[in-house]
């Protein structure tokens, strides 16, 4: 019988014990009733997720290649979280080492430890579970004895402020890459190499950046002078590896683990497509997954179906970076209406558009289960929308939201941006404006037997980070105090409002927005701070109420790195940036173009309108071959 690593003793004093036993309805288990592990596994991977388990759970990336790796006879691939404060200090009082789920062995015992990377907030954590693994902290203190640590997902699109604590990072969807880096790892153990003959074998794996084998410099001013390989073995440009057939590449997940406890995400997950046809110029996801590549209609129907049926779950979610432009949505939704009407399943579309919202498609998935609808104008203005190229009219907004509301729905949610380049006062207001002309819109519309009550609009800002591979890449952010006066400019034009009681406002905080950016887009030099700023208490920094911005400002103080000279300084286009050395498909000459169009207020047609030539093309798929086929 499989012994856990915690004692009753203790999981009885932890919250949510759940988290951390394992065993989970289709969870995958390589080992018999004695503890003996399957003779066919010679690749042991502990895939972690740097966050507690109901948000680890939640994360579509994990649980892809969690399916992927152990459909290989010869890999075991299990799961990994972030114990919860309460438990991390229990581990630390009684040397108790991080453990996988499935097995329940030291992560200390495994081949490799996977890190997904998907928020910036998240690297202190990282830091957590090497820790607690017992595996040093910094890359050039391991041995033989040590896993291998990998890091993936959209934050190793700029590796640099995490190069000192990684052998090696993958750029890209790991559907590619990691069948070759295991295989090399088996014949590199078979062959009696050494760690680095290993690393040495991966850097010549296509999307694998390694970052010992190379050497940064800098100019007096502080910019990068130069970014160059030291080993011959180490290519000079990472280039981005995906998958183009959807078909042939996609690997479905047929039983999806079902959580012991609720996750963040409470359902099956269905990927419709990736990628993004819009050019949003703030969108780091919309640029580093071009090409657009939708997954065939039937697929998903069998997907989707098996899936429900594996987990028992009542609510399914059709994800994609824009789901309005998937081409066969109102195929699949009333597809799923039609099969799963009887069982009350609820029908989730996040990441819609207000003007490509279908009102019949409204209506059906409003018939199965009432939720709110969210929309994403971004900005307050048209001008604004211009510059970030978010492509909507306040007509097509207005317009949308009529849809809505004649479709059912009284809960709306409106996600703005405040920071954005150019942006004035009258950008901000403007938010307070349209939040007021759609309350208008609903008391005008819907005659008052049959409202479902008052309209409910809850208006959100973010304050905008600039991210690597976008054309806002070179833009400076704002100071904290600036971020808050942007909200009060909000937050009092709300207040003037007619309808201001059917509007509630909240923001985020600015200070980790700050620090967000920071970690964003910086370099090497990054690193020195992520860890003093461990080593002083940082962690869970996602979190409101463990995130303590003074350990971070102390960690600055004691290390010498200027925060300011990352977040507030605007980049000249000529600049070396941290992640030039990473082809991500969008070229910077097309993104030097955006930029320069963003300040011009001029839009540039989304990828079915036109080919922008932004660089995407080259991988000879997706969207980008529509005009011509």
């Amino acid at each position: 019988m499989r012994k856990l690593a915690l004692s009753d003793e203790i999981l009885l004093s932890v919250d949510k014990a759940a988290r951390y036993i394992g065993g989970e309805v289709n969870s995958v288990m390589k080992m018999d009733e004695d503890g003996n592990i399957d003779p066919n596994v010679k690749v042991r991977v502990a895939f972690d997720f740097p966050d507690v388990y109901e948000i680890g759970m939640s994360n579509l990336g994990m649980m892809l290649l969690y399916n992927m790796f152990n459909e290989r006879e010869d890999v075991w691939c299990e799961r990994v979280f972030s114990p919860w404060m309460d438990l991390d200090k229990v581990m630390r009082e009684k040397n108790i080492p991080l453990f996988a789920l499935e097995s329940q062995d030291p992560i200390r015992q495994f081949d490799f430890l996977c890190i997904t990377l998907g928020y910036e907030m998240c690297y202190t954590n990282v830091l957590q579970t090497l820790d607690l693994s017992h595996i040093p902290l910094l890359a050039k203190d391991r041995d033989d004895s040590c896993p291998i640590v990998v890091g993936g997902g959209a934050c190793a699109y700029n590796p640099e402020p995490l190069a000192a604590f990684f052998d090696l990072f993958y750029i890209g969807e790991g559907e590619t890459v990691y069948d070759a880096l295991f295989d090399a790892y088996k014949a590199n153990k078979a062959a009696g190499g050494s760690r680095e003959d290993f690393l040495l074998l991966a850097a010549q794996i296509p999307g694998i950046y390694v970052p010992a084998f190379y050497d940064v410099t800098y100019h007096e001013d502080g910019t990068i002078a130069s970014f160059e390989p030291n080993r011959a073995e180490a290519p000079r440009v990472i280039q981005k590896q995906l998958i183009i057939d959807m078909e042939k590449g996609y690997r479905s997940i047929k039983k999806p683990v079902v959580p012991f406890i609720k996750a963040t995400q409470d359902r099956v997950t269905l990927e419709i497509q990736r990628g993004c046809i819009r050019g949003c110029r703030f969108c780091q996801a919309g640029m580093i997954y071009r090409p657009t590549r939708e997954r065939d209609i039937q697929t998903l129907k069998d997907s989707a179906r098996e899936m429900l049926e594996s987990t028992g779950h009542e609510e399914i979610s059709l994800s994609s970076l824009s789901s309005s432009d998937y081409s066969h949505l109102p195929e699949l939704v009333n597809f799923l209406i039609d099969e799963f009407k009887e069982k009350c399943v609820n029908i989730s579309l996040p990441s819609l558009r207000i003007d490509a919202f279908a009102l019949d498609v409204m209506s059906k998935v409003q018939d199965i289960k009432k939720s709110s609808l969210t929309f994403a104008p971004e900005a307050g203005s048209q001008r604004l929308r211009n510059v970030i190229n978010k492509g909507l009219t306040e007509e097509n907004i207005m317009q949308g939201a009529a849809d809505a509301f004649l479709g059912g729905w009284n809960k709306v949610k409106l996600y703005f941006m405040l920071g954005l380049p150019t942006e004035t006062e009258e950008d901000m207001k403007g938010i307070a404006h349209l939040a007021e002309k759609i309350a208008e819109e609903y008391y005008d519309l819907i005659p008052k037997e049959k409202r479902h009550g008052k309209i409910q609009i809850n208006v959100s800002t973010s304050f905008f980070v600039p991210k690597p591979f976008t054309p806002f890449q070179w833009a400076g952010m704002y100071t904290e105090q600036d971020f808050i006066d942007k909200a009060k400019v909000v937050k009092d034009e709300i207040r003037a409002q007619l309808n201001q009681r059917s509007i509630r406002y909240n923001w985020h905080e600015p200070d980790v927005t700050v620090l967000e950016g920071f970690l964003a887009r910086g370099d090497r030099r990054a690193s020195q701070v992520i860890l003093k700023a461990y080593e002083k208490g940082a962690i869970y920094d996602a979190w409101s109420e463990s995130f303590d911005y003074n350990i971070w400002k102390e960690a600055f103080a004691e290390t010498g790195v200027n925060i300011d000279f990352y977040t507030l300084r605007e980049r000249s286009t000529d600049e070396i940036l941290p992640w030039d050395f990473i082809d991500a498909g969008v070229k910077k000459k097309f993104l030097i173009r955006e930029w320069e169009q963003a300040h011009k207020e001029i839009v540039t047609p989304n990828c079915r309108q036109k080919c922008s030539g932004c660089g995407a093309a080259g991988y000879k798929g997706g969207v980008c071959l529509e005009s011509k086929n």
